[in-house]
């Protein structure tokens, strides 16, 4: 067998592996989770993680950063298609709070996880839980205050604070939607979901748009 075909092998398990500790983080949570019910998630032996992740918390760090990157990406994009080129500010802000909240069950898995950290929060390396909130969540946070800064710039919105407001915008769109489907475990019906998004814009406008 080529080298190449070797890399290719050895890459395709290591993915295996993220995969299946994904599921059993988000069913186990961190501190139940076992090498023994990952290799079986992942259809490899124990040998095969072990050749691949010094130990269990490094295997939870690899598959939460990785989980937080694809997430990451995914609302980078959202933030450029909808803010992109405005043709009208409060049906373009609606539309990605849409996006934004749809994405708890698009990565349901994702999200699962991030529903035991919450439960283990005590138990997780604070240098862990710092590294996937730079990886994830605050690039995120930071991508979307420069947009609405520019916003600001325009004269679109009335900015002091472009951080500050967009953690608004985050928590009128989606706090209620979060807490009402735990994270994404419960459904929440799309028309109810996008008439919560569309109050939390309005409301945002209410105290940041132009006057």
């Amino acid at each position: 067998m080529s080298r190449e075909n070797t890399k290719q092998r050895g890459s395709a398990k290591r993915q295996a592996i993220l995969d299946g500790a994904r599921e059993v983080f988000g069913r186990d949570g961190y501190s139940r989770a076992s090498i023994d019910a990952i290799a079986k998630a992942s259809e490899v032996s124990t040998r095969t993680i072990y050749n691949h992740f010094k130990d269990k918390d490094e295997l939870f760090g690899a598959v939460i950063l990785e989980s937080a990157e694809q997430v990451r990406e995914t609302q980078l994009d959202d933030l450029d298609r909808h803010l992109g080129k405005i043709v009208d500010l409060e049906s373009d802000l609606i539309a990605l709070g849409n996006a934004f909240t749809a994405v708890m069950p698009r990565f349901s898995a994702h999200f699962a996880l991030v529903r035991q950290i919450q439960a283990e929060i005590g138990h997780i390396p604070a240098d862990l839980l710092r590294a996937w909130q730079e990886t994830g969540p605050q690039r995120v946070q930071e991508a979307f205050a420069r947009k609405l800064a520019e916003l600001g710039d325009r004269g679109l919105l009335e900015i002091d604070d472009a951080k500050r407001a967009a953690l608004h915008f985050i928590a009128l769109v989606g706090s209620e939607i979060q807490s009402r489907s735990y994270y994404g475990a419960l459904p929440i019906d799309d028309a109810e979901r996008e008439a919560i998004v569309a109050a939390g814009v309005r409301t945002f406008l209410r105290a940041y748009g132009s006057r």
